[in-house]
């Protein structure tokens, strides 16, 4: 099973927010290659980022991240896309892209509003419940 992997869920494990166990959970499970994990490459700037202010050093994170997740760009094409399609968060629609493109069985992330459209899209603790 290929899921997509929404920034905020690597942000609740490495700040210890409250969804910590369950992205922990999620995170160990694609490490375990129970399913393979895919990332769009801002998520890796955007983590660096933001953990880098609370966190003394977020580069083993990045480099654990970098050895179990597909890392994935976007192209100009899916970003015209993405512009046509009305949603207020266009890096959650860029993700949704990328996930549809590369045809993920579900997306998993703890953002209430995040696009949803025609695929599984998952909290972190509902995926936890469903598949793990």
């Amino acid at each position: 099973m290929k899921i997509f992997i929404d920034t905020n869920i690597f942000l609740d494990l490495i700040l210890k927010r409250e969804s910590f166990h369950d992205a922990l959970l999620v995170f160990n499970a694609v490490e375990k290659n129970l399913f393979s994990g895919v990332i769009l490459d801002i998520t890796v700037l955007n983590i660096d980022y933001i953990a880098k202010k609370q966190v003394k050093d977020i580069k083993e994170f990045i480099r654990l991240l970098n050895a179990n997740f597909s890392v994935v760009g976007v192209s100009n094409e899916m970003i015209s896309e993405a512009l046509e399609i009305q949603n207020s968060d266009f890096e959650d629609t860029l993700q949704y892209l990328s996930a549809k493109n590369l045809d993920c069985d579900c997306i998993i992330t703890n953002d209430k509003s995040f696009h949803k459209a025609d695929i599984e899209t998952l909290t972190s603790s509902e995926f936890v419940k469903r598949y793990l």
